[in-house]
């Protein structure tokens, strides 16, 4: 078993965290994406879309999508759960993976590829007007995500899970994506900054 791993970039980055959550080892094998070699043979022959994490299992097999190979491993070690334990949690893990995934860190993601000049070889055509409009869109969305944090340690009540990740990754990816955060968002930056605490974060 091998996992191709493209170092800062954020879906590798949730795999990392993930696996550091869970104390799990697996060998990696490192892609240089600035290089753009997730774009030679070696990936592209194993996932067409030329996208990283990909895990190569030892009989071959090809897993891609971060969430699905932290899936994969949450089946086999289930100790620490981070994608819950009862139908209830589990059904709110996988709703707040989707709200965070879809308003917060591909709309991060997308103010970063839109704008950032090194990512005009990745994104043709590059449209800074679409990048500016999903930096707006994070700053709305986090709003609403203060309210909902109001009085909770995690997305899902008292326990982290693999929707924490997710925004764990995302909070870390405003920099770079230059999106400011509001100054009135207490719930928000309490948030954030236990998640970047945790020691997975510097995984």
């Amino acid at each position: 078993m091998k996992l191709f791993d493209g170092g800062m970039a954020p879906n590798p980055r949730r795999v990392r965290i993930y696996l550091a959550e869970k104390g799990i080892e697996v060998p990696l094998e490192a892609v240089d994406m600035g290089a753009l070699e997730h774009r030679n043979p070696k990936v592209a022959t194993r996932n067409p879309l030329k996208s990283l994490p990909v895990l190569e299992l030892d009989d071959g097999t090809i897993l891609t999508e971060s969430i699905a190979i932290c899936r994969y491993f949450e089946e086999l070690h289930p100790e620490p759960p981070l994608f819950g334990t009862t139908p209830l949690e589990r059904a709110q893990v996988e709703m707040w993976q989707r709200r965070i995934e879809m308003h917060f860190f591909l709309p991060t993601a997308h103010a970063f590829r839109h704008t950032h000049p090194a990512m005009k070889e990745w994104e043709k055509p590059q449209i800074e007007e679409w990048g500016e409009a999903n930096r707006d869109r994070v700053r709305r969305y986090l709003r609403l995500l203060d309210a909902d944090l109001d009085g909770r340690a995690f997305l899902v009540g008292d326990r982290f899970s693999v929707a924490d990740i997710t925004a764990m990754v995302a909070a870390g990816f405003m920099k770079p994506a230059k999106i400011t955060m509001p100054d009135d968002l207490p719930n928000v930056v309490r948030y954030i900054e236990t998640l970047q605490s945790r020691p997975s974060y510097k995984a």
